[in-house]
């Protein structure tokens, strides 16, 4: 009864595989990491620059860029190989049924 309850799913392939649980938080990290590295940045020439509109830009850019940096490490990534795959091309299963 349970082998029926999965028998109308789609294949899974393995090119389409998502990465581990702990390759992904590292590379969330990683992108949070380089972005407020970047915006401390922004930071600390905002007050070097001095007066100007380039201060203004770099003000804005450390300010809006915890936003983009929370998204951006949020955002899912899924693989598509764009490759269908034929409904109904066996008829048969592939592995055999135990008894």
């Amino acid at each position: 009864m349970a082998r029926d309850q999965h028998g109308d799913r789609d294949a899974v392939r393995i090119t389409t595989a998502s990465a581990s649980r702990n390759e992904e938080i590292a590379g969330r990290q990683r992108r949070y990491v380089i972005s407020m590295t970047i915006r401390t940045i922004c930071f600390v020439a905002a007050i070097l620059v001095g007066e100007g509109w380039l201060r203004w830009v770099l003000v804005a850019a450390a300010l809006l860029l915890p936003y983009f940096a929370v998204v951006m490490a949020n955002a899912s990534h899924s693989k598509s190989d764009d490759f269908a795959l034929r409904p109904g091309a066996t008829t048969h299963r592939e592995l055999p049924t135990p008894d």
